[in-house]
């Protein structure tokens, strides 16, 4: 069955989220003079991360807001009470040093426009609109996609089937002329495989380039790899020249 369109995750599959969280949080942690508090800063970013981990999967339950997990994260990170503003004006200025280091990994443009004319393009991620749109305003692609949704807005996030059929709606095409690609191996790739979809899960450290890849997606470790998975499923019959 032939892929119409491709589906795509934002953090760490276009946009290179990893890099830009740890050079924001430690710029951050040096203007506020709180580096020293937590040792070095793979440390303090990865306590970071654990932190997001467990607010946002508490943002997926239902049982906070947008807004409530992002205020909770900065609380549970430097241990203190704070109020809701205090919260805002913390993380705001985390923000600020974190867009400063934003930046799409290399492979991107080239495949988006290796796959312009063949497939039509949108993005599933786990976010919400207001960050997604900006940051894809800012890195210069959001006019790449035919169709943005997000967790926040839907109300069903990645893993669920619900999420991927929603951007499959919204392009007007059955799951199975879909492919999605990201980078959770769970979240993205057994999820989009559950749903029915072609999942294609870019695995770019490597982590299970031998044994223990999880069934279902197909795994590519650059999206340089993608166009020709595709390129039998093209609509023109042509095979991908990306290279």
């Amino acid at each position: 069955m032939s892929i119409l369109a491709v589906v795509w995750d934002v953090d760490d599959t276009l946009f290179d989220y990893t890099t830009a969280d740890r050079v924001g949080m430690r710029e951050h942690l040096l203007a506020e003079g709180l580096l020293d508090g937590h040792g070095t800063v793979e440390r303090a970013v990865a306590h970071w991360r654990e932190i997001t981990d467990r607010q946002w999967a508490r943002f997926s339950a239902g049982e906070v807001s947008f807004a409530e997990q992002r205020r909770d994260r900065v609380r549970v990170f430097l241990g203190q009470e704070l109020t809701d503003d205090e919260a805002d004006d913390w993380f705001g200025r985390y923000m600020r040093h974190y867009e400063a280091a934003w930046a799409l990994f290399p492979d991107v443009l080239p495949v988006l426009d290796a796959l312009a004319a063949s497939h039509r393009h949108a993005v599933l991620s786990n976010s919400s609109l207001h960050v997604q749109d900006r940051k894809l305003r800012m890195l210069g692609v959001h006019d790449r996609f035919e169709a943005i949704l997000c967790a926040a807005e839907l109300g069903v996030s990645k893993p669920e089937p619900g999420a991927f059929h929603s951007a499959c709606d919204a392009l007007e095409l059955a799951p199975h002329h879909v492919a999605y690609v990201g980078d959770h191996p769970e979240i993205d790739g057994r999820g989009a495989a559950d749903a029915g979809l072609l999942s294609v899960w870019i695995d770019r450290d490597g982590a299970y380039a031998g044994a223990g890849a999880p069934a279902g997606p197909r795994r590519i470790a650059s999206l340089a790899e993608l166009p020709a998975l595709l390129g039998s499923d093209t609509r023109f019959g042509a095979p991908s020249t990306f290279g």
